[in-house]
């Protein structure tokens, strides 16, 4: 399933951006890929970080113009390796399912629940079949480094979670979100599947960085937690944006050279 590789520039690392990074690099060059899964989510924009060829995509568009079951994660992971990529780091907004894991706080997430539907979700259609191993779904090595960047830059970090990907775009029901918690689940979002498992297949080296815009509504033992609004998930993005940029940057800083 590896995508030929073909002229033009060039990038090792990938950084994907989530609902509020629509943009990273100042100086860049503009690539253009055609994929067989059709168009990306808009064109990649590869610049030099520390000395390393970085390439970035926003996840839903350039101006959050793909809600999570509209993303096209098949051709963004294909254009990602056809520039040369071998590792991602992948920043995503999260709510918190555990009242020790706060807003505004990160969670460098370790597990997966998939609760998604209807997406396209392998590259194995046939008549190539394969089965991949999915047991950990995250690199250790790039989540080592994840979390080592968040403690550089001060940011409150949590080592491991487990996260629960949900269909969208509507936010879950109070007894979901407690059904979630029960299960001893940490953070709920929309968009880590099939994006992990397509990196997988493509055995690109992934790891995802969660930002807590706020408490989900079911979360146990938190009465009265409003339901959440986009303009306060976007509005905690905002604030947090410098924060996620300083963190990745770091990150790319103390990737080792491969």
């Amino acid at each position: 399933m590896s995508p030929t590789s073909g002229g033009g520039p060039r990038a090792e690392i990938g950084v994907i951006g989530g609902s509020g990074l629509y943009s990273f690099l100042d100086d860049v060059v503009e690539v253009q890929v055609d994929t067989p899964y059709g168009p990306p989510s808009a064109p990649l924009t590869i610049g030099e970080v520390e000395g390393r060829q970085v390439a970035f995509l926003p996840r839903h568009g350039l101006g959050h113009t793909l809600p999570p079951h509209r993303v096209p994660y098949r051709a963004n992971l294909w254009a990602l390796q056809h520039v040369g990529v071998r590792a991602i780091f992948a920043p995503c907004a999260s709510g918190s399912l555990q009242p020790d894991i706060h807003p505004e706080e990160f969670v460098v997430l370790d597990q997966i629940v998939d609760r998604t539907w209807g997406r396209e979700t392998t590259y194995f259609d046939g008549p190539e079949v394969d089965h991949v191993s999915f047991a950990d779904p995250y690199d250790p090595a790039l989540r080592d480094v994840a979390v080592a960047a968040c403690r550089q830059e001060g940011v409150p970090v949590h080592e491991h979670g487990t996260v629960v990907v949900i269909n969208g775009p509507r936010f879950s029901t109070r007894a979901e979100s407690q059904s979630y918690t029960d299960a001893g689940w940490h953070v709920v979002n929309m968009t880590q599947m099939p994006e992990a498992v397509l990196a997988a297949e493509l055995a690109i080296p992934y790891a995802a960085i969660a930002l807590i815009t706020d408490y989900d509504v079911g979360l146990s033992g938190m009465a009265g937690i409003a339901p959440v609004t986009m303009d306060e998930v976007f509005a905690t993005l905002e604030r947090n944006a410098t924060r996620v940029r300083a963190v990745l940057f770091r990150a790319l800083g103390l990737l080792p050279s491969t």
